[in-house]
C-alpha cells in the first residue's frame, strides 16, 4: 500500500541565513545538494536554499505552522493568499516497478531515500524562486512604462530614476542565474542516473527551463529599453550644456560689449 508523503516549498518574506533559520528551528541543517541545506528527523525532511525557500516533507500542518510563526510568518493559514509557494504530493509505493515516477498530479518513490527527497525539494523550490522572479519583473514592467515616459522631458532626478531601475534589474539578472543554479545541473546527479532522471523530469514538467528563457528574454528587452531611455538622457544631458556654454559665452560677449561702451 502507498504511503502518503506531503511536500510543499514556501518563499519566506523574509531573508534568512542558514544560521537563523537554525537558531529559530533549533535544528542543524546539513549540507545537501549544492545550494540546498536539510535536517531530517526520523520521516520528515527540512531543505533550506540560499534563495530563501523553506521545503516541508511530510510535516504535519500544526508542526509547519508552529515552525513558520518562528520564522516570522503568523498567518500561514492564509499562504495561498499572501506568499508564494508550490505543493507537490509524494507517494511511497514499495511495489513500484522503478525507482521513481514523476507526473504533472504526483511524484512516485520505491522508498523514501533522502537524496531523493532533497533532489526534489531543490527543484521544487527553484520553481518557487522562479515565481518570485517572475513576479518581481512583472512589477518592473509596469515600472518601466512610467520611467520611459519620463524621457519625454529631461531632469537631473528622472535619470537617476532611470540609472537605479537599471541597477535593479542587473541585481535580478545576477540572482536569478547565481542563486537559483538553473543552468546547471547539481554535480551529484553525474554519478547517480536515476537521480539525474528524477531532477529531468521534474524540471520539464515545472518548466523550468522555459520559464527562466521567457524571463531571461523580458529582462533582455526590459534592459535594452531602459539602456535607450539612458543615451537619451545622455543625448538631452549633452544638449543641456551646450546650451549652459552658449549662455555663459553669450553672456561674457554682453558683459564685453558693457564694458567697451562704457569707454
Amino acid at each position: 500500500m502507498a504511503t502518503p508523503f506531503s511536500l510543499i516549498s514556501i518563499s519566506l518574506p523574509t531573508p534568512f541565513t542558514r544560521q537563523e533559520v537554525e537558531t529559530r528551528l533549533d535544528c542543524t541543517l546539513k549540507k545537501g545538494i549544492e545550494k540546498a541545506f536539510f535536517h531530517q528527523y526520523r520521516d520528515t525532511f527540512l531543505v533550506y536554499t540560499q534563495f530563501h525557500v523553506l521545503t516541508f516533507i511530510n510535516w504535519k500542518q500544526e508542526a509547519m505552522d508552529e515552525a513558520l510563526v518562528k520564522l516570522g510568518i503568523k498567518d500561514a493559514s492564509f499562504l495561498e493568499q499572501r506568499y508564494i509557494f508550490q505543493d507537490y504530493p509524494i507517494l511511497i509505493e514499495p511495489n513500484l516497478e522503478f525507482t521513481c515516477k514523476v507526473s504533472n498530479e504526483q511524484i512516485i518513490l520505491k522508498e523514501p531515500l533522502p537524496l531523493y527527497l532533497i533532489i526534489i525539494a531543490l527543484v521544487i523550490s527553484q520553481s518557487v524562486g522562479l515565481e518570485k522572479y517572475e513576479q518581481d519583473l512583472d512589477v518592473h514592467f509596469e515600472k518601466s512604462q512610467q520611467l520611459l515616459d519620463l524621457t519625454q522631458s529631461y531632469a537631473l532626478l528622472k535619470r537617476s530614476k532611470l540609472i537605479e531601475f537599471a541597477r535593479n534589474l542587473t541585481a535580478i539578472q545576477h540572482g536569478m542565474v547565481s542563486d537559483l543554479f538553473l543552468l546547471d545541473k547539481p554535480n551529484i546527479l553525474w554519478d547517480n542516473e536515476e537521480a539525474e532522471k528524477l531532477y529531468n523530469r521534474l524540471s520539464s514538467i515545472l518548466e523550468l527551463k522555459d520559464r527562466f528563457e521567457i524571463v531571461e528574454h523580458k529582462l533582455t528587452n526590459l534592459k535594452d529599453d531602459i539602456s535607450m531611455a539612458l543615451d537619451m538622457f545622455n543625448h538631452k544631458h549633452s544638449e543641456f550644456l551646450e546650451w549652459i556654454i552658449i549662455g555663459l559665452i553669450g553672456f561674457e560677449i554682453v558683459m564685453g560689449l558693457i564694458e567697451f561702451f562704457k569707454h
